[in-house]
């Protein structure tokens, strides 16, 4: 059982960067996949990025290649979301979610652990 906390969000310029952090509490962070998740209003839930559990493998969605890094640091139980070169359409709820390995990384149902979500809001 892991709690997953947020930060980091806030309003930014198109083609402005943002990183989102995330802090976990618990004792299997280290042995988690862990992925960031966006909710835009009257959207779906949608992946973002992922990193297995020793950070050896990285997957993105198409819409952050480029522009997204995710990192994490299982010293400090801290997982990141570097964004750069935002534009309003990045603009979400973004979630931090974990789970135990296996399974689709980028479908949400299988992630058990989830933040309460940071909003990032990007203006034109």
């Amino acid at each position: 059982q892991i709690q997953l906390v947020e930060s980091g969000g806030g309003l930014v310029q198109a083609g402005g960067s943002l990183r989102l952090s995330c802090a976990a509490s618990g004792r299997t962070f280290s042995t988690c996949t862990m992925a960031w998740f966006r909710q835009a209003p009257g959207k779906e839930r949608e992946f973002v990025a992922a990193m297995s559990s020793s950070g050896g493998r990285t997957y993105y969605a198409d819409s952050g290649k480029g522009r997204f890094t995710i990192s994490r640091d299982n010293a400090k139980n801290s997982v990141y979301l570097q964004m750069n070169s935002l534009q309003p359409e990045d603009t979400a709820v973004y979630y931090c979610a974990g789970r135990l390995p296996g399974g689709t990384y980028s479908e949400p149902r299988t992630y058990s652990y989830w933040g309460q979500g940071t909003q990032v809001i990007v203006s034109s």
